[in-house]
């Protein structure tokens, strides 16, 4: 870093060093010769950030951007340290993403305490899910400002704090803001502030450490309805939530274990002059040779601006209007999740209604999360083969279809070994669409929009959770029937499949159509034109390493 600094103009030992702060602003900053390949600058601010020069930071990230982390960045990356963060994000995923299963235990005695209907309990669940899917892109804004440790351990407080408050509810409006809205917000921050920092962490494995943090809410899935339904038995549902807000509370442990990468040795602070110089813009270097500045937009118009580059980067709108394959995938998804978290939901009451033992219908659910453990891996290593390549949609369509149709098979009977044997099939397609759901989204969307498509494709989502249970449960109070549940999201599910196959099979068709060579005239005129594209397509990148997951 001395090295560094000496070769600033106006700065070192040399003569004029301890002019620099008096400079006029009109002296030139730059020299008229060739200047050599820019250098890293680096240096820790006050709140403990770095700090480092344009120029040098976009030769990283193009580094970065190969899979390998530039020189002396780094020396914790896919080894020593980020194991341990591995494993707190495999703990931490097993802890808020399969959090919202285990509720389903609790329904009925939520139920029988607060005097409500089916509709009016399945908020509770519904309002946790969509909150910790919807808070995606204000996560995403935590991160950017305060970091991903910062950020996990918020949550971890956050989840905590309002199990705890939920303990004391005395109706059913305030577990929808305590366990249900807060809870929800602090599982957000916690999971996805998690899944950011492996990308930190890990380079050449990083497909690795995303599948194996995969496995976290597979775990949670399989242990929480057991953890559960023993609480229930022992201490109450009141008492099984003020435990649960300490359990949480280990999130905020977690997160304390992802503390930032180190960028190279320490270094002294930058002055802010010096940092003004390193990070000139082509607006400093006009002003800096005496040059008028440009004229400053109006403070209103700033704003505008910055809102609308804002939910540009984080809710695509554009991409939904103008690619045809987001429009059909993301509508298909949003109507699919409507019927696609019934049975996680409904099914423990289900079966305790229908005369099974309630430490076997909590089970039922664990079940689901075990066979998900092995199958998710296997599914996904099965949709990579050469065969499949470009079909993952038609693929994802089958396993909606079948997961549908499965649900069609507690209609058929309500018995112990039946319910077993619909599990199995459930978890199975429940595997294909969870390892498929991303893999598809990257293919119809370019990938340096891929972060704001996930945005606005997460929103859609939660809509659908949030709305999906009650309006089931709805159906269930005017009907009395739980069974109408399961006849509900098998339609939710099998329309889905039936509209994102079809549609894109006439996607495919239509640019087979456009692609084939126009038919030539019996009759040639003497001029030949050829058609010569305006706009050259843009190179189809391949798939990032990165593994994406959510409670799907």
């Amino acid at each position: 870093m001395r090295e560094a600094s000496s070769a600033l103009p106006g700065r070192g030992s040399g003569e004029g060093g301890g002019q620099f702060r008096g400079r006029p602003r009109c002296a030139p900053l730059l020299p008229s010769l060739p200047s050599p390949a820019p250098r890293l600058w680096l240096g820790v601010t006050p709140d403990g950030g770095v700090r480092v020069n344009r120029l040098a930071w976009k030769e990283i990230e193009v580094e970065m951007s190969e899979g390998e982390a530039p020189h002396g960045i780094s020396k914790v990356q896919d080894q020593g340290w980020a194991w341990m963060v591995l494993l707190a994000t495999v703990l931490l995923q097993g802890l808020t993403l399969s959090f919202p299963s285990c509720i389903g235990v609790f329904f009925t005695d939520l139920q029988r305490e607060f005097q409500a209907t089916n509709s009016e309990t399945s908020w509770f669940p519904s309002i946790m899910t969509a909150v910790l899917h919807a808070g995606g892109p204000l996560c995403s804004i935590l991160v950017e400002r305060v970091g991903c440790r910062f950020t996990v351990m918020l949550g971890g407080l956050l989840s905590g704090v309002g199990m705890v408050a939920s303990s004391f509810s005395q109706s059913i409006s305030q577990l929808y803001i305590t366990a249900g809205f807060i809870t929800g917000l602090g599982s957000c921050f916690g999971f996805q502030a998690g899944v950011t920092v492996l990308g930190y962490y890990f380079t050449r494995r990083r497909a690795m450490a995303h599948a194996f943090a995969s496995t976290g809410a597979s775990i949670g899935l399989t242990l929480w309805p057991l953890i559960s339904q023993y609480l229930l038995d022992e201490m109450g549902w009141r008492n099984s939530f003020l435990i649960f807000g300490g359990v949480l509370l280990n999130c905020c442990v977690c997160g304390a274990v992802m503390r930032p990468v180190p960028l190279g040795p320490p270094t002294l602070p930058l002055q802010p002059s010096l940092g003004q110089e390193l990070g000139n813009s082509a607006e400093d270097a006009h002003l800096s040779n005496g040059a008028s500045p440009q004229q400053v937009e109006p403070p209103r118009q700033a704003r505008l601006a910055a809102c609308r580059q804002t939910l540009q980067k984080y809710l695509a709108f554009d991409i939904f209007c103008t690619n045809k394959g987001y429009q059909i995938f993301t509508i298909g998804v949003a109507w699919m999740v409507m019927g696609f978290v019934l049975p996680l939901i409904y099914l423990v009451p289900y079966a305790i209604r229908n005369g099974v033992e309630e430490h076997k219908a909590a089970l039922l659910i664990s079940i689901i999360g075990f066979i998900n453990i092995f199958m998710r891996p296997t599914a996904g290593l099965l949709a990579g083969l050469s065969i499949f390549t470009g079909k993952q949609i038609y693929l994802f369509s089958l396993a909606v279809l079948l997961n549908g149709l499965s649900n069609l098979i507690c209609v058929i009977s309500a018995d112990f070994k039946v319910l077993i044997l619909y599990c199995v099939i459930y978890s199975m397609s429940m595997s294909g669409i969870g390892a498929l759901i991303f893999q598809v989204l990257m293919d119809v969307v370019e990938m340096n929009r891929f972060s704001s498509a996930l945005g606005l494709f997460t929103v859609l989502e939660s809509v659908s959770i949030l709305l999906g249970p009650p309006l089931t449960g709805l159906l269930v109070d005017i009907t009395g029937q739980f069974s109408y549940v399961f006849y509900a999201s098998s339609f939710f599910m099998v329309s889905a499949a039936l509209f994102m196959g079809l549609s894109f099979c006439a996607l495919d068709r239509k640019n087979k159509l456009k692609a084939l060579p126009k038919p030539t005239s019996d009759h040639p005129s003497k001029y030949q034109y050829t058609e010569v594209p305006t706009n050259p397509e843009p190179e189809k990148q391949a798939p990032p390493t990165t593994m994406y997951v959510t409670s799907i």
